[in-house]
């Protein structure tokens, strides 16, 4: 399957971000969401998760069951005109063990998403309650 990569204003959007959710679902099908961390690996379009002893948590267990997983960041850029805005990446994330941290104090361990469907709203002037979706070529 193809590789998404982020519009330049997904990837402005993401810049002013800094915290997400992250859905993932442990090997019973019991789901988790929990907000995140985050970066860009803007070479990629990939999403990097981080974090203190991410190797501990349920969240990044819960990738050796099922890869599967939702990322959201939303926000609201105006409460009078109400403006949402955001973004929704699902696709397969990698739990990594040995990564370089993208912030000092962060362990070692990373979540990557790799997206395969990514919708947005609202990131344009104007397009708040219209979202455009892109799928990944089969």
């Amino acid at each position: 399957m193809d590789r998404l990569t982020l519009t330049p204003q997904e990837l402005d959007y993401l810049r002013s971000q800094r915290l997400g959710r992250l859905a993932t679902v442990d090997g019973r099908g019991a789901p988790q969401n929990n907000p995140v961390g985050f970066f860009i690996d803007e070479a990629t379009s990939r999403v990097l998760i981080g974090g203190f002893n991410l190797a501990q948590s349920r969240k990044f267990r819960n990738l050796d069951a099922n890869p599967n997983v939702a990322f959201v960041v939303d926000d609201l850029a105006s409460v009078d005109p109400w403006t949402p805005r955001g973004i929704e990446m699902r696709g397969r994330a990698e739990a990594l063990t040995d990564a370089d941290p993208p912030v000092p104090g962060f362990s070692r361990e990373l979540i990557r998403i790799t997206p395969e469907w990514i919708a947005n709203w609202g990131l344009e002037p104007g397009t708040s309650y219209h979202m455009a979706i892109r799928r990944a070529q089969r």
